[in-house]
Order: structure tokens, then C-alpha cells, then sequence
């Protein structure tokens, strides 16, 4: 694995590509400003624009021809999503929903974006790696899904965090990982009920697997 584009996944985007930093693309830049449970876009929509997280959180995903929902990412400030336009996607294949109640994302056309892509080669070459890194993602995710047992789904997630998101104890050898999910975009990531989900961590921490508080997990070693 490239450590240089998985990490790409975890800094602030925003403030590399949002085009107020650009003085010729500035005039082109605004903010959307949504509530929770607001849509930035549905399936279906056209696919004309890309978006950078200002603050809040954005829940993205689809619906399956059962009505199911069904989540495969939950995005914090200084992310991107709707890039597949990038790529050429015409027409979204996923919705985009906002989960807090203050979030405000920069919202690029995308013809300002191919310009701004097109005058920095090298952040350009960063982002289409990025692209296929976010795919990579989103297979594990569906993998993960696919596992019919629920604690194995939650231990494989725990994993995929502690790549994200963690860093070992130089003392205990133990992964801890801080990161930015509460209990319910955990269980949402990985089709649980939130008592389901409780009901796994106590069991794995009783069995000295892994201790779990709001915004770390400690993997034992």
C-alpha cells in the first residue's frame, strides 16, 4: 500500500483545493449551507459539481432496489465527495445527506475544477490517485458488508480504522485509534442496529480484545 495516498485520504482537502484560495477562481466559489437530514444530492441528479467539506459531516451512499439504505462513507471537514464527476459520471449513482446540524461544504463546477486540475500537474496526479484509492475504500467497505457475522463485520472495520486512523503505543504495542465516528456512524458503515453494536463492543471488551470509548479504540496487541 502507498502510504502517501492513504494518508491523502485523512488531510484537509478543503484547504488545499477550495477556490478562495485561488484568486482567479475566487469569483467562482460559494458555500452551501445545509440542517441535518438535508440533501446535498439524490441518485439520480446530475453529476456537474464536486464538493469539499467545510465543517459538519456528510453521510453518502444508495438505496437498494429494496429500499434498503445502504452507507459507504461518512465524510468529516476537509474531505471530498461527488469526485466520480471528475471521472465522467453523469449521473449520480449515490445521495449525499447531511448528519450535522451546522455543515457548510464548498461547492466546485466542474469545469472550475478540470481548470484548477489542469494548472497544477502534480496535485492533479493526486487526486485521480486519490479517485482510485477512494474505490479501493469502497470495495473493502463492501467486502466487510458481505461478512454474515455481525462481530466479524465490526472487528474487520475496527481494522480498516486502525489503518485510517491509528498509530501504536510505543509502550504497550497496543493500535490506538482516534477517530471521528460516533457509535451510530459505525453501526450505519456497517448495517448493525446501535444495541446490536453495543451488545459486540461489551462482548470484545470482556474478552480483552479492545477497550472502546466516544473517540478511541485501544486494539490490544
Amino acid at each position: 500500500m502507498n502510504n502517501s495516498i492513504w494518508f491523502f485520504d485523512n488531510i484537509d482537502v478543503f484547504q488545499i483545493l477550495c477556490p478562495h484560495r485561488f484568486k482567479d477562481f475566487a469569483k467562482e466559489h460559494n458555500f452551501s449551507f445545509l440542517k441535518k437530514g438535508d440533501y446535498v444530492y439524490f441518485e439520480e441528479d446530475a453529476a456537474n459539481k464536486v464538493f469539499l467539506i467545510n465543517q459538519g459531516k456528510v453521510k453518502v451512499g444508495y438505496t437498494t432496489e429494496d429500499g434498503e439504505e445502504i452507507v459507504t462513507a461518512i465524510l468529516v471537514k476537509g474531505q471530498i465527495f461527488g469526485e466520480k464527476a471528475i471521472l465522467g459520471e453523469e449521473k449520480r449513482n449515490e445521495f449525499a445527506q447531511a448528519l450535522d446540524s451546522d455543515t457548510s461544504i464548498c461547492v466546485i463546477k466542474l469545469d472550475v475544477m478540470y481548470e484548477m486540475l489542469r494548472r497544477n500537474n502534480e496535485f492533479s496526479l493526486k487526486i485521480y490517485k486519490f479517485i482510485g484509492y477512494r474505490f479501493k475504500k469502497l470495495e473493502r467497505r463492501l467486502q466487510i458488508m458481505l461478512f454474515k457475522d455481525a462481530k466479524t463485520r465490526l472487528l474487520e472495520f475496527i481494522k480498516e480504522l486502525a489503518d485510517d486512523y491509528g498509530f501504536t503505543n510505543a509502550i504497550t504495542g497496543d493500535k490506538v485509534i482516534r477517530h471521528p465516528y460516533t457509535q451510530k456512524d459505525i453501526a450505519s458503515l456497517i448495517g448493525l442496529s446501535r444495541p446490536t453494536l453495543n451488545v459486540l463492543i461489551n462482548e470484545l471488551q470482556n474478552e480483552n480484545i479492545l477497550t472502546f470509548d466516544r473517540k478511541e479504540i485501544i486494539l490490544k496487541k
